[in-house]
């Protein structure tokens, strides 16, 4: 028995040892002079932007469009935890709607908030969904979808700051700003 548990431990310290990483040889560097030279200019078809030759329409596309509040459209409100339009919300997009059609160039950014109640990801969500509803509205009322986008912001903007059932009343909206 003796036998066989000294057997055993010198297998296992074999097998650590054989098992233990091994260093690699470095690898000697190559010397400078085996480097490429580059010896010719690139052709005048192959060029960098330079200063003051950004292309315009490029810095037009990266700018954010800048949004503004338009009288004639007003916003709209929703009952806590909902996105569904009650009979005055509906009333107010179908006003909405009549702008919108009588401006045919505008276009609209419809912005989802919600009151600070719930974790951030479920406003933001409940803010998409609420800001989708009254895209889909103004969409069935004929205002073209090319014209409307919708963002939400969950409860980072409040109307009202305050820890009141007013303000979260305020606070659960869906606003329109024209893009411009």
């Amino acid at each position: 028995m003796k036998v066989l548990r000294f057997l055993l431990m010198v297998a296992l310290t074999a097998l650590l040892a054989v098992g233990c990483a091994k260093k690699p040889a470095p690898t000697a560097a190559l010397p400078m002079e085996d480097a490429p030279v580059v010896t010719e200019m690139p052709s005048e078809d192959v060029r960098g932007i330079r200063d003051g030759e950004l292309d315009q329409q490029a810095v037009e596309d990266m700018t954010p469009p800048t949004v503004v509040e338009v009288a004639g459209l007003e916003r709209i409100y929703f009952d806590f935890d909902q996105y569904t339009l009650s009979a005055e919300a509906r009333a107010t997009l179908a006003a909405n709607a009549d702008y919108l059609k009588a401006n045919p160039g505008s276009k609209v950014r419809i912005e989802g908030h919600c009151d600070e109640r719930g974790s951030d990801e479920y406003n933001l969500a409940l803010g998409e969904r609420r800001a989708l509803a009254a895209k889909n509205y103004l969409n069935s009322l004929g205002v073209a979808a090319s014209r409307l986008s919708f963002i939400s912001f969950g409860e980072e903007v409040p109307l009202d700051p305050r820890r009141s059932s007013e303000a979260w009343a305020a606070n659960r909206r869906a606003e329109f700003k024209e893009i411009q």
